[in-house]
């Protein structure tokens, strides 16, 4: 097994702006996956360290969708104990560069993707708003306040 920099815990700014994103791959948790993996197979218990808001039930259906959708490989090691390790597939490796690209878009309309939260303007699929903001700068992940709406009783 080559021995690789661990994850850093704060690899993902708390304030993940995904549920603003007008398009997602996989689901909610799939590209911080890709992402945990984009430097080689990693260990279940390593991708927990920067994953520590997922559940653990959560982390693993992910894993098992991009398995299943192809983007992501699991592998058995029988040495001396049993250990699993997961790993990009080809599939998963190509879509780095779009995500990276989505990576990008979000840093550049992040004041706009915003505003539409804020506004009341429904997201796409009709979700609440996910966050509200005071801004200082320019930079995305620097929020003075961040809280995030109740949902109406229905």
């Amino acid at each position: 097994m080559t021995q690789r920099p661990p994850l850093p815990p704060d690899l993902f700014d708390e304030l993940c702006p995904s549920p603003l994103l007008p398009f997602r791959f996989g689901d909610k948790w799939a590209a911080m996956i890709l992402r945990c993996l984009e430097d080689g197979p990693r260990r279940y218990s390593e991708l927990r360290v920067p994953l520590s808001r997922v559940t653990p039930k959560v982390l693993t259906q992910s894993l098992r969708g991009l398995e299943r959708n192809g983007f992501v490989s699991r592998t058995e090691h029988a040495d001396p104990k049993l250990r699993v390790e997961y790993a990009l597939t080809p599939l998963g490796r190509s879509v780095l560069e779009p995500l990276a690209a989505e990576c990008r878009w979000v840093t550049e309309h992040w004041d706009e993707l915003l505003d539409a939260s804020e506004g009341g303007t429904p997201a796409i699929d009709g979700r609440e708003p996910a966050l509200t903001r005071t801004r200082t700068d320019s930079n995305p992940r620097s929020l003075e306040s961040v809280s995030t709406p109740t949902r109406p009783s229905r």
